[in-house]
């Protein structure tokens, strides 16, 4: 695949460890909603590595000192529904002022185009650096669309975060929106032809929330 400057592929022995977990099909819902989160953890360290940040002076128990702080309020996620909302926790565990919208959408089974059916989104969110959360990046329609949603909105500042992603997905993505940086935990080898990742790890959203 191309490289892409807005694109960042994780190569961390745990996130890889975990991400083998993940994939495993006898892993129970309560293992795999658990590892949805470490693995979001981790990335948002990097992901987050530029937030917004101030000097402020903290008294030691020794003496006064400056410090660096992050800004309150800088942040906001916003999950795709429904498997966005496993990632949330992940980025709460590092930031847990981050304010949290929404944006609903399924896909297709047909076109495997994405249909909007409810948006909710922060007051102020066009003045924050704005995640997009969702643990699979397919052919990359419901990433594009829900980035189009947020550009409408104002905001100027958007990253996308997946945990499983198809080359397609992320060329689609990266090309169409090179102002957007994409963090992607693990790159799969190819979507088959019901636009499933391979070799993926089943629908995140059933394995999230014991489903199926």
């Amino acid at each position: 695949m191309k490289e892409y400057k807005n694109v960042t592929i994780f190569e961390h022995p745990l996130i890889r460890h975990k991400i083998a977990i993940l994939r495993n099909k006898d892993t129970g819902t309560k293992d795999f909603r658990e590892l949805v989160e470490e693995i979001t953890a981790l990335m948002t360290f990097e992901c987050l590595k530029d937030v917004p940040t101030r000097k402020v002076m903290v008294a030691t128990p020794l003496e006064k000192t400056e410090q660096t702080i992050v800004i309150e309020n800088s942040v906001a996620v916003v999950p795709v529904l429904r498997a966005g909302l496993g990632m949330v926790n992940g980025v709460h565990r590092l930031f847990p002022t981050a304010k949290v919208g929404h944006i609903g959408m399924y896909r297709d089974e047909e076109t495997l185009e994405p249909k909007e059916y409810y948006c909710k989104l922060p007051d102020g969110i066009e003045d924050k650096i704005t995640i997009i959360l969702d643990p699979m990046l397919a052919t990359g329609g419901s990433a594009c669309a829900a980035i189009e949603l947020l550009k409408k909105r104002g905001c100027s500042d958007i990253r996308l975060m997946n945990i499983i992603a198809a080359p397609v997905g992320v060329e689609t993505v990266a090309e169409k929106y090179p102002d957007v940086k994409v963090f992607i935990a693990c790159m799969d080898r190819q979507l088959n032809e019901h636009g499933y990742i391979l070799p993926g790890l089943g629908d995140a959203g059933d394995r999230l929330f014991g489903t199926k």
